[in-house]
């Protein structure tokens, strides 16, 4: 008996039931991170709050949501909250559950990025009459965001592969399809060996886009300190 067919390898190489997980994993992998970026940025500004119950909400939401398995977050979410009449498809439990986690992970990159501007910064605007919502907007945000980039990527490419957890509650991902095809076809080598070059095509597509953003942000960087200068 073989142990290995480049027949069954190149043969689901470009299947269409594969390519409709590689999609799936692509919209689950964006819509989950515009939902934790959103939900982060709020988390972040909650651990800056002034007020000490709103900080200590949002340090135990990432507390809670970091320190325990992402897949203990989506069976709880699937069939614990069921029990107590809450209720939500596959499609809509990944999602929250892939949102939520991620959101706890931004927080902290979003946080670090606006206490990475000078402080002196935000003060000199209110100085000149900016309001709190201006010095967000036009002052931190545009310098918090050339720090949160980098760790930002490493996140996405993280989570392009962590939607394959959402496999467990049977989301028709990447890592699904390819498991449902292993049981009929009984090709696992061949067909898990498609699933790794697909998450690896992923990955590194995301590498290089990365990459374009931080020199495109570098070069403008360059551009500005030369008009300083000037």
């Amino acid at each position: 008996m073989s142990l290995w067919s480049w027949s069954g390898f190149f043969g689901y190489l470009f299947n269409p039931f594969i390519l409709g997980g590689v999609f799936t994993t692509i919209w689950l992998t964006a819509v989950s991170l515009i939902a934790g970026l959103i939900l982060g940025f709020a988390l972040a500004l909650m651990r800056r709050s002034s007020l000490r119950p709103v900080q200590i909400v949002a340090k135990a939401y990432i507390w809670l949501f970091r320190g325990t398995p992402l897949l203990v977050q989506l069976i709880a979410i699937y069939t614990a909250l069921p029990q107590f009449g809450i209720r939500f498809s596959v499609i809509e439990a990944a999602l929250l559950g892939l949102a939520l986690n991620e959101a706890a992970y931004l927080a902290e990159i979003i946080r670090a990025g606006i206490e990475a501007v000078p402080e002196g910064q935000a003060r000199a605007a209110r100085a000149l009459g900016m309001t709190e919502r201006q010095i967000m907007g036009y002052i931190v945000m545009p310098q918090a965001f050339k720090v949160i980039i980098p760790p930002l990527g490493n996140s996405v490419n993280g989570l392009l592969k962590t939607t394959s957890v959402t496999s467990v509650i049977s989301m028709e991902e990447l890592l699904r399809r390819t498991q449902v095809l292993i049981q009929e076809r009984f090709m696992v080598l061949e067909l898990f060996a498609v699933a790794a070059i697909y998450y690896l095509l992923l990955t590194t597509l995301w590498d290089l886009f990365q990459s374009h953003i931080e020199k495109r942000f570098g070069q403008a960087d360059s551009r500005l300190s030369v008009t300083d200068r000037g």
